[in-house]
């Protein structure tokens, strides 16, 4: 039996660049509530965006959303996980989106509860006097009511790390179909070769499409890409200008352009150069600016209309996309692509902040902490 200390360390952003160990009493929880002994979490984009500069306001926060642990505490209310599977203390969950339930979002789109207006995650939640713990970056981590999760405890610790990213990904690819471009032999572009591109490339992959065109300037993570799926890789160090940059795709694509595009950088330049890069008659998919990193300039005459471009757009995830997410790892990993190998680093608790630094200097490709 595990025994519950009275008090638990978390990693606390108090503002800028500024992490601070504090301790916070572990609360006796509730009959709805769940107690979880972190194990580990990753390293998401939007943890570095607010290390660096808080740009939602939330510090102090206890961050970290790309979670896993155990179940050391359940509510006597609670006896199933999100997917109605039957859980018990010691199963290893992972968690999903927080939603208000009211919103016309959440009310008017069944389905879509990531366009809750009040959408929360654990570990992006505002700090207050009860959920002290209430991010992956501490040892314990309490579920409120009405939390959304999953019983995962077939799957390994660094597998279980990369399923909130994954779902991100999961969840761009349906919103891709949903235009019904993507075909077997559709030629696909992925900007972008951090975690969530990489991941962007392995799902294609399994989904079935084989020319997949990786996009970066890093050639190391360009050489993953290629494990992961990824036909060609092109570095765009070795275009200086657009037009080159265009022409090299212009080669690959059968002269016509990319049927397809998803843009995973977060970058402005990025963004609008993607337009040019799609054929006629072709989409794209957004899915890197989860925070505002400003505006692009496209050309709506050239880049959308005259060539009639589908493009959607792709906000996080909902709970529904996270067992699709869970079957997309096991089946990445049975047909033999390297998703683990992701986490290249591993960093204790305390070390969040040399971390996140890390990260920043893109020395690796998923940083974690594990505890």
């Amino acid at each position: 039996m595990h025994t519950i200390p009275e008090y638990a360390r978390a990693a606390v952003l108090t503002g800028p660049r500024d992490i601070q160990m504090q301790s916070f009493p572990v609360p006796e929880i509730t009959d709805d509530e769940i107690l979880v002994k972190v194990e580990g979490c990753g390293i998401c984009g939007t943890d570095v965006h607010e290390y660096k500069h808080d740009p939602f306001g939330l510090a102090p926060v206890v961050l970290g959303h790309e979670g896993t642990g155990e179940i050391v505490k359940l509510g006597k209310n609670i006896c199933k996980d999100s997917a109605g599977h039957t859980v018990v203390c010691g199963d290893r969950i992972v968690t999903s989106v927080l939603t208000c339930g009211e919103c016309a979002p959440c009310t008017e789109l069944p389905g879509r509860g990531n366009l809750c207006e009040q959408l929360g995650l654990y570990g992006l939640l505002p700090d207050d006097s009860h959920y002290r713990l209430n991010g992956w970056f501490a040892e314990y981590l309490v579920l409120r009511p009405r939390s959304t999760f999953f019983v995962v405890n077939d799957m390994s610790f660094a597998q279980r790390l990369l399923i909130e990213p994954a779902a991100v990904v999961v969840h761009s690819l349906e919103r891709a179909k949903s235009t019904q471009l993507l075909k077997f032999n559709s030629h696909v572009i992925v900007q972008g070769c951090g975690p969530i591109g990489l991941l962007q490339i392995a799902v294609l992959r399994t989904y079935g499409i084989e020319h997949i065109i990786a996009m970066d300037a890093n050639p190391a993570r360009l050489e993953y890409a290629k494990s992961l799926g990824a036909e060609y890789l092109v570095n765009i160090a070795d275009y200086p200008e657009l037009a080159q940059l265009t022409a090299r795709v212009h080669e690959l694509t059968r002269g016509v352009g990319a049927d397809f595009g998803f843009q995973c950088t977060g970058v402005p330049q990025a963004a609008a150069n993607l337009w040019k890069f799609i054929r006629r008659g072709g989409g794209l998919c957004e899915v890197g600016f989860f925070v505002n990193n400003g505006e692009c300039a496209i050309n709506p005459h050239f880049d959308m209309c005259n060539k009639e471009v589908v493009a959607v757009g792709s906000w996080a995830y909902s709970l529904q996309d996270y067992p699709e997410t869970m079957d997309f790892i096991r089946r990445a990993t049975g047909i033999g692509l390297p998703i683990e190998k992701l986490v290249t680093h591993c960093f204790k608790l305390e070390q969040l902040a040399e971390a996140m630094e890390v990260n920043i200097r893109q020395e690796g490709i998923k940083i974690a902490i594990a505890l």
